[in-house]
């Protein structure tokens, strides 16, 4: 059965490292969310300015066309910050599975801080915190702790998703 599954979180949860090793462990395919920005947004960002609902909504209609053109199980890297995001996303993609990865502040800084490489800067990382509207309590979302092993939550992720119906 092939599954569709973003994984979500701020900047430092670690998405981008679970979401490979999910879609790895589930022999699917992955998709890095951050590739799919537009070249403005991309700048924006290494500039130092958060992005705005207008700036991510096209990019949400990317990742769902990958999504729906995808073969078998996929696993995006998404930040899916808000409620209204993960709605723009469900409403294309039949099905679809998310993955919050729930970090605090001062540990995402941290993460964030140690990237080499990476566009996105640390001065960021409190805006996304601000933006986020947990998803808990919705339809088809497995929440884990950022701070247990990639391991133990690939281990628990696929136990959940086993569980969902299509």
């Amino acid at each position: 059965m092939a599954h569709r599954v973003v994984v979500m979180g701020v900047s430092g949860s670690g998405k981008s490292t679970f979401a490979l090793r999910l879609a790895h462990a589930l022999g699917g395919s992955f998709i890095e969310g951050d590739e799919h920005h537009s070249m403005e947004s991309q700048d924006k960002m290494r500039r130092g300015i958060a992005l705005s609902d207008r700036d991510r909504e096209p990019w949400l209609d990317r990742l769902s066309d990958c999504l729906g053109a995808s073969a078998g199980t996929t696993v995006l890297s998404c930040s899916a910050l808000k409620r209204s995001y993960r709605a723009r996303l469900r409403g294309s993609v039949h099905g679809l599975m998310f993955v919050y990865l729930d970090i605090g502040l001062p540990e995402a800084i941290e993460r964030v801080s140690q990237r080499r490489g990476h566009e996105f800067p640390t001065a960021l990382v409190a805006d996304q915190f601000a933006a986020l509207e947990s998803p808990a309590g919705e339809e088809r979302v497995l929440c884990l702790s950022a701070g247990q092993t990639v391991e133990r939550n690939v281990e628990e992720a696929i136990e959940w998703i086993r569980t969902q119906r299509q």
